[in-house]
């Protein structure tokens, strides 16, 4: 069993991990979808935002050149932590459009606790040899940002692969060329469904370094416990967001229902802020709360398995009820518990 906890010092003061970033979606759209959590869930002040897509958001990006704050911006204590990615995701089909000088002046100018680096993200459906050209190219970035970055922020090199050579490869490549206080895993959205790749994946990247591991995209309910098992530090997610849009309700341990399908209770089974004095059609028809209960789901999933292991019960027994309900991740579970004990 690999589950840490540590304390970050950062520039907007302490993070405790392993710990979500829930997604925002400021920029993508003419104004951020997320509603405020960053009160409502003490355990969660955090977010992910997308640097680049900030970037082209010109009102956006006027009043931040104009003396906004980002956090006044999004509407959040000073105190919250923010981790600055470089929108790599919107390059999964493209040349990047941005350098690692112009990714690290915007995550200054927003006062970001944690930069990730520039980043070209894999395809399935490519060629492997294109594939190798942009995990080679995201590393150059990197190390080109490691070059540039002198600041208090934490800076996590982005690293892809679709074996785990090539992941712990890469890690130690970085580990001896650049300065880097952690590594952020990406380019796993895409193959999330193939539950036992992605845990060998996470697994080697774990496995290559002791520093911060980040994992992009994949702190749903299913993810998380795994992520915490193997040892992973932060991960972010949108799954709340995009649950919400599909009228799907998370409740750990059970994954998501479509609200739809649920007629005949009048109160839903979650005790949350959200739900618990509200009626189903409440929640059905306003799509905030329905988000917020999901962030909930998140969160309480996060607190379950941290109260496991503070109140020392086996979590390997924790995790083998946590999955018996599902057979491809009861043998994804099954595949990283057979590697960790081998590390032992």
């Amino acid at each position: 069993m690999l589950y840490r906890q540590q304390v970050l010092d950062l520039p907007h003061g302490e993070l405790h991990t392993p710990v979500l970033f829930p997604v925002r979606n400021l920029g993508k759209r003419s104004s951020d979808n997320t509603p405020a959590y960053v009160d409502m869930i003490p355990d969660l002040p955090t977010a992910m935002i997308n640097a680049r897509a900030i970037r082209n958001r010109d009102p956006m990006w006027e009043r931040l050149t104009d003396g906004v704050t980002l956090r006044e911006e999004m509407g959040v204590p000073e105190n919250t932590i923010v981790y600055a990615d470089s929108g790599g995701y919107d390059f999964s089909q493209t040349a990047p459009d941005t350098t690692p000088r112009e990714t690290l002046e915007t995550q200054r100018l927003f006062d970001a606790d944690i930069f990730g680096t520039v980043d070209i993200p894999l395809s399935r459906e490519n060629r492997a040899a294109k594939n190798q050209r942009r995990i080679d190219r995201s590393v150059e970035l990197a190390l080109e940002a490691s070059d540039r970055h002198n600041g208090d922020e934490l800076l996590l090199a982005s690293v892809h692969g679709y074996d785990p050579e090539t992941i712990q490869n890469s890690i130690r490549y970085l580990e001896i060329r650049g300065d880097f206080d952690g590594y952020a895993l990406g380019s796993l959205v895409p193959i999330r469904t193939d539950y036992k790749k992605v845990t060998k994946l996470v697994l080697a990247a774990r496995t290559a370094t002791e520093k911060h591991l980040h994992v992009y995209g994949l702190g749903g309910l299913v993810y998380q416990p795994l992520l915490l098992y193997l040892g992973v530090d932060s991960f972010d997610s949108s799954a709340f967001i995009r649950s919400a849009g599909n009228r799907n309700y998370l409740l750990p341990g059970f994954g998501g229902e479509e609200l739809w399908n649920i007629d005949e209770l009048e109160y839903l089974p979650c005790p949350c802020p959200v739900c618990g004095s509200r009626t189903l059609n409440d929640i059905r028809e306003d799509r905030d709360a329905l988000v917020k209960h999901n962030l909930w789901a998140l969160a309480a999933e996060l607190r379950r398995f941290r109260y496991v292991s503070a109140a020392g019960k086996d979590i390997e027994d924790y995790l083998d009820l946590r999955f018996q309900g599902n057979e491809v991740t009861q043998r994804a579970y099954r595949t990283a518990k057979q590697q960790v004990r081998r590390l032992s």
